[in-house]
Parts: structure tokens; sequence; C-alpha cells
């Protein structure tokens, strides 16, 4: 039988590992399969929805019943009723609407402010099992404040997720 589309990646996939090395959105395979395994609590090698909502819970963003169910459809591509590694990198490395850059922003926006400080990217990131120093962050937020506030808002934010996005692909070999 012929179908449509092509089968989602798994695990068990032997080419499963080039196909997630070449999205170019995180520089560390590594750093993203640590978060991957974060929200994966019981190790089975997939997230299910509760995984997924106590870790936005941990977070500080505990979502609706309804809206929990929407971000489990929008990730889980194969209709499993699970999040794979595979669908969790396309997810994390897609360019994403402006809706999903907002969503992302706001995990890290403690305070509702409209800014994410050092201290908010240092609580979020050790949160995801990140372990960086305040020092870090401050540094991390310099690289991308170009208002020189001390801050991320919402366009410096878009702005480093797609600066990164896009020096991995360098980093990777897209150069022409």
């Amino acid at each position: 039988m012929a179908t449509t589309n092509p089968p989602a990646p798994s695990e068990s996939d032997p080419n499963c590992k080039s196909d997630l090395d070449s999205f170019p959105y995180f520089e560390d395979m590594n750093e993203l399969e640590r978060v991957f395994n974060r929200f994966d609590a019981n190790g089975d090698g997939k997230i299910s929805a509760d995984e997924l909502d106590d870790v936005l819970r941990t977070l500080g963003s505990g979502v609706s019943p309804e809206d929990l169910r929407r971000v489990m459809n929008d990730l889980d591509t194969d209709r499993d009723g699970f999040i794979s590694l595979p669908e969790f990198v396309a997810f994390c490395r897609t360019d994403g609407g402006s809706g999903e850059f907002r969503d992302a922003f706001d995990l890290y926006d403690r305070d509702k402010n409209g800014l994410i400080s050092a201290e908010e990217l240092h609580l979020a990131l050790n949160r995801l099992g990140l372990k960086c120093s305040i020092d870090e962050c401050h540094d991390m937020i310099k690289s991308v404040d170009a208002d020189g506030d001390g801050f991320v808002n919402l366009e410096e934010f878009k702005t480093m997720m797609t600066t990164s996005k896009k020096r991995a692909a360098a980093v990777n070999g897209s150069v022409h």
C-alpha cells in the first residue's frame, strides 16, 4: 500500500541520529537530549501528556487540559499519544510562528513584565537541567541585548532564536 506521507522517524530507526543532527537549531545535540530526558520523567524514551504537564507546571506555566491536548496534538506528529525524541527535536528546531515564540518567551518571563532577566533565564535553564551560572546568563543576555537595558525582550528573543539557528547551520557546514 502506498502512503502519501513518509512515516515519522522512530527511536529504532538506524538513521534517526543523523536525521536529528541535520536540524540546525541547537548547536549541541547532547543539550537537547538532556532537555528531552528531563521531560521524560520515567525514562521510557517518550514524553506523555502527564510528563509534559508536570514540566510546564515546574516552569511555572501550568496549562488547561484543553491547551495541553492542543500542544500534544501539535507535537505528536505520528499520533501515538506520546512525544518521541525526533518529534521533540523537530518542534524545538522549527522557526515557529510568533505565537510559538511568545509561548516559549513566557516560560522564561516569570514575572510577566515582558522582559527576561538573567535571574529568570538562570532559573529556567537550571530547572531544565542545563546548569549555568548567573554570570553566564548575564553574558548570554548581553550577546542579544540590542537596546542595552540588561534584559531580553520578545523581539530580542526572536532574534536570539533565529540567529542561533543560522549560526548552527554555518557551523554544520551549510555555507555555500
